[in-house]
Formats: C-alpha cells, structure tokens, sequence
C-alpha cells in the first residue's frame, strides 16, 4: 500500500515527483485529478501525505483537499500542493482546508524530501 499520493494532471509533472520519490525508498502511487485521487485515497488506508497539483480538470486540488477533511472526514492524511498558483486567496482557501505547505513549481525533490520523509511516516 502506497504511503505518498502524488495528484496531477500532467504526466510529465506525476512522473517526474513519483520517480523522484520512489527512487527514494518512498511508497508512491499516482492520480491524474482530483477526482481520481480522492478514489484512491478512499481504496488506500495507508496514504498518509497527498501531494497535489491545483488546476486539474474533473476536480481541482483544492476541492479534493475540501472534500478529503470533509467528506471523508480525513484529519489525519498531510496535504501539500505543488503548483504554479501563488495566490494569496488560494492559499488560504488552502490553509482553511488544512494544506500543510504550498510549494510552488517546478519540483525540487532535494529540498523537500526529508519533509515529505516525516510527513509520509
């Protein structure tokens, strides 16, 4: 069972944060939306760190992230987006949803790989 859900809707982006990942040691699975992500994290008890694009079709990472503390009712899986939006409004959007960091692309596995390490633990 995976421990790290990576959500994006570019394929280039996914691969590139699972590969780095999994490379690592890390348990990694993958989602091409929000609406697919939230499929998984349902099916995967185990996830304990979703890292997630925003603007996504089907759903956006910000209504998945709304709907895993809500609906799911899911307090205990840590939330970060990887994004191209620095937005202040977006990002207390994202805070009210319970986003532990908000990291702006492009992907820089080296500086948050420990992190995601704790996170995912």
């Amino acid at each position: 069972m995976a421990k790290i859900l990576v959500v994006d809707d570019s394929s280039t982006v996914r691969d590139e944060v699972a590969g780095f990942l999994k490379g690592h040691g890390l348990d990694v699975a993958t989602a091409v939306d929000g609406k697919d992500g939230l499929a998984k994290l349902k099916a995967d008890a185990a996830i304990r760190l979703v890292v997630s694009d925003v603007n996504m079709p089907n759903m956006d990472g910000l209504t998945m992230a709304e709907k895993i503390r809500g609906e799911l009712k899911n307090a205990s899986v840590n939330l970060i987006m990887l994004t191209t939006e620095s937005s202040p409004s977006m990002k207390e959007r994202g805070k009210a949803a319970g986003i532990k960091g908000w990291i702006v692309k492009p992907f820089n596995g080296s500086v948050v790989l420990e992190t995601f390490k704790k996170l995912a633990a």
